[in-house]
């Protein structure tokens, strides 16, 4: 019916109802909402001991004929703690504040940020601080490893003061927790602080309606089948029931909670696995239940035509560009910056910079927002940082790889890249101003790995290479890339393929390489080639 009325040119409209039913972000009646637990996130630099804090925590919540027999994880558990439940989402890194935040969701209530109080604060948990604030989620430090002979917390709440986390004692807001994961030591307090702050967050949900939820986990079980994990943000869900999800939808054949027990329905806050799936879900993906099978295809298939759609469009999501038409038009009034660059006095030096542009009137500024910032190359963090707070990646001295460069591409993330502070400075201020017009792109051509190192007399060294990706020619401009960063720009001398000069090599081949007035190719080192290319000006 849905091909017949499009084939006439018609346009299907879903009525209200089915509309709500889809509608993730619909909040209910006051009057239908019961207190939720809180979903937690734990954060902080990876020796810190947050795998031990979550091991702990688990364990504490077992009973002794279970210990041992929890030999899966579904990506999320709950505890409890004077009769309410906590609930812990058990995800690497930042995902739960960037992957799923990219998509327009904040997948958890509170942060704990665990910090070695032997060790201090490091550039991680700096990293995991911004990443919790650029997410609006509060955080409550664990001063971790507090039964170590040289722990200092006191300096460590120095520190963190630093970076707006001020604690309770010190006049702050900020629950701080001393603790040692390995000792169990202050777990209980801990998760009577993480109580306190859920109860100061009011969190409601609404058991009657048709769940919806967060996709955190995904795999293929050679025994069940595509598995997914679901944490419950609202309403139930039971054995029987439709469901879309991403891209993919299906039914509810079984139910499996975070003991590994199967369960005939799940209700808000609750993680699960859910084994019905159709196609393999992404993380991060809205989970959601429909009336049956029929909408769920409908809603399936114009999903996909909207995918379609969108991969046509190449227009990046974030560029200097199209931020500036948007503080033209009022909708944005700040540039959210990430800044990475090769040494500390870079970084130290391009923050004062940034933060001194101002452009506009004094009723009508536009600031620059550094939402995160370090020293080392960019990684999918940034990206998905980015991505997820609509910011623009500016990088000083460094080389992404080719794996950093895919996924920005993918996102829709736009990174500028500098050698000279002055650029940098004018080219955003520029942008600000409205007066940025980039006629020329570069354009990366390839990347070439060397492998091998040969002296030739009368021409120097030649590197033997192996192309990586894409297609590399003599006409092109390279650029050695050494640990993330550049080393140098020039020409390509010479390219051979055995003794036979040529004109291109492509990914897949081996092939060598001497570039102009340069000899000092290491093992290792990426050769780039990358040319310029004219952009159109679009009016």
């Amino acid at each position: 019916l849905q091909k017949i009325i499009q084939e006439y040119g018609f346009q299907i409209k879903y009525s209200e109802k089915l509309k709500d039913k889809l509608d993730f972000h619909k909040k209910d009646k006051i009057t239908k909402l019961i207190p939720r637990p809180p979903i937690i996130t734990i954060i902080g630099h990876v020796d810190h001991g947050k795998t031990t804090l979550l091991d702990v925590i688990r364990k504490t919540n077992v009973t002794k004929g279970e210990v041992g027999g929890i030999t899966q994880s579904i990506g999320a558990y709950q505890v409890n703690i004077n009769n309410k439940k906590i609930v812990f989402i058990d995800t690497p890194g930042h995902e739960a504040f960037t992957t799923m935040r990219a998509r327009g969701v904040k997948a958890t209530d509170i942060a704990i940020l665990v910090i070695a109080a032997d060790d201090g604060v490091m550039p991680q948990t700096i990293e995991a601080i911004n990443h919790a604030k650029a997410a609006n989620v509060p955080i409550i430090v664990a001063l971790n490893k507090i039964d170590k002979p040289n722990a200092n917390p006191e300096k460590v709440k120095k520190d963190l003061s630093k970076h707006d986390l001020v604690s309770e004692e010190w006049g702050g807001e900020t629950l701080m927790v001393e603790i040692s994961a390995l000792q169990n030591k202050g777990i209980r307090e801990l998760l009577e602080a993480i109580s306190l702050q859920a109860e100061m967050l009011e969190l409601k949900a609404n058991p009657k309606i048709p769940a919806r939820g967060l996709i955190i986990e995904t795999k293929l079980d050679k025994r069940r089948g595509i598995v997914a994990s679901v944490l419950i943000r609202d309403g139930s869900l039971k054995v029987g029931d439709y469901f879309i999800a991403g891209l993919t939808y299906g039914k509810i054949r079984n139910l499996i909670d975070d003991k590994g027990k199967s369960i005939k329905e799940a209700g808000p806050s609750t993680p699960v696995e859910i084994i019905g799936f159709s196609k393999l879900p992404q993380a991060g993906d809205y989970f959601q239940i429909v009336p049956d099978e029929k909408f769920a295809k409908i809603i399936i298939e114009e999903r996909e035509n909207e995918k379609r759609s969108k991969i046509m469009e190449e227009s990046s999501k974030v560029s200097l560009e199209k931020l500036f038409l948007e503080m033209k038009e009022g909708k944005i009034d700040k540039l959210n910056i990430i800044l990475k660059t090769d040494t500390q006095g870079s970084l130290d030096a391009l923050e004062e910079a940034l933060k001194k542009i101002k452009v506009g009137s004094q009723d009508k500024e536009i600031k620059i927002d550094i939402i995160h910032s370090g020293v080392g190359n960019i990684t999918e963090t940034d990206i998905m940082l980015a991505s997820a707070s609509e910011a623009i990646i500016v990088g000083f001295n460094i080389r992404p790889d080719s794996n950093v460069q895919k996924i920005a591409k993918n996102e829709k993330v736009e990174i500028r890249l500098y050698r000279i502070i002055y650029d940098l400075i004018d080219d955003i201020k520029s942008a600000l101003q409205g007066y940025l017009k980039p006629k020329i792109k570069e354009r990366i051509c390839g990347q070439a790995e060397v492998r091998e190192i040969f002296k030739v007399p009368k021409v120097g060294t030649v590197a033997g290479s192996y192309v990586l990706n894409g297609k590399i020619a003599k006409k092109d401009r390279v650029r050695v890339i050494r640990d993330g960063k550049l080393i140098y720009e020039g020409k390509v001398a010479s390219l051979k393929r055995f003794k036979e000069d040529v004109k291109e090599v492509n990914a897949g081949f081996e092939c060598g390489i001497s570039i102009e007035n340069y000899n000092d190719i290491k093992l290792k080192d990426i050769i780039e080639f990358y040319n310029f290319e004219e952009v159109k000006e679009q009016n």
